[in-house]
């Protein structure tokens, strides 16, 4: 068989299971089944699929169809122009994330500024793949610092795997359940905590409910339990001026901008995304030092 009309039944059997995008995700399995590069794929549309390529396309394009996500078979999911390596023991990235990451930049660029020489240090908490933490390292401030938690082990060799393969040499990690295991101080704090109401789990799409960590979606009863504990204790980890940066359900801006005013921030921002919903909160803690 020709690789046009491969694709094309590939791609139809992708339709029938419900894939949102069944041409674009067949291209894309075919990519990784080969090894083929974009233009050789254009190249080779009216050619025969070698049988070893095509049974591997096959057996790619049947866990797509049973609703496994993309970015789990292929093991990569791209964020901020970099690929990360993804299973299922981390919570594959979104576009929604480098919200967070943006102003998360700005907050360590004002930093640097008041800090001169001395190393900027991040924490980034529910660290999952890393692509926060990793991203800030490798755009911001040189010499920055960062360390990474999770309570997850799979998620900490993930975000270990994803560190060393983007060769993010300031980046460590620790197994912790939020601050238990972390001490010292940071100029900002990063998380993206689980935040979704543990009723609504039931009710999202297949592809997360069923594969990605419940761990990592998970946010109690009201979806704000990680927040409290996050807002709370994060002041003691803070040096004088930190920064605290949380990315929220889009719903959520008011309860977490409370807790923080609550908890003795100031300066906090609320950000959107590109589709105008609200997605990340930030405040500045203490006086600067």
């Amino acid at each position: 068989m020709i690789l046009r009309d491969l694709i094309a039944e590939s791609a139809e059997k992708l339709k029938r299971a419900g894939v949102p995008d069944p041409e674009y995700d067949a291209r894309e399995l075919y990519l990784r089944a080969s090894g083929d590069t974009l233009s050789d794929y254009a190249g080779k549309l009216s050619e025969e699929v070698p049988e070893k390529c095509r049974e591997t396309f096959m057996e790619m394009t049947g866990r797509r169809a049973a609703r496994i996500p993309l970015q789990q078979i292929t093991g990569l999911a791209p964020f901020y122009g970099r690929e990360f390596h993804v299973n299922e023991d981390v919570l594959i990235p979104r576009f929604d994330t480098e919200t967070l990451v943006e102003a998360a930049l700005l907050k360590l660029q004002k930093a640097k500024e008041r800090a001169g020489e001395r190393t900027l240090r991040i924490l980034d908490l529910c660290t999952g793949s890393g692509c926060i933490l990793i991203t800030l390292l490798l755009e911001g401030p040189e010499g920055t610092e960062g360390v990474g938690s999770d309570i997850s082990d799979g998620a900490l060799r993930i975000s270990m795997l994803n560190a060393k393969r983007l060769s993010a040499k300031k980046a460590s990690f620790i197994k912790s359940d939020l601050f238990c295991e972390i001490h010292g101080t940071y100029d900002l704090i990063t998380a993206n905590p689980p935040y979704i109401r543990t009723c609504d789990i039931e009710g999202l799409d297949e592809e997360v409910k069923d594969h990605e960590p419940y761990l990592s979606l998970d946010g109690g009863a009201d979806g704000l339990s990680f927040y409290r504990r996050i807002v709370s204790e994060a002041g003691a980890h803070l040096r004088g001026g930190g920064c605290l940066a949380l990315e929220i359900g889009c719903t959520q801006s008011e309860e977490v901008r409370a807790m923080m005013e609550e908890a003795g921030f100031s300066d906090i921002e609320v950000k959107t995304d590109l589709a105008g919903l609200r997605r990340a909160v930030l405040g500045e803690y203490g006086h600067v030092g």
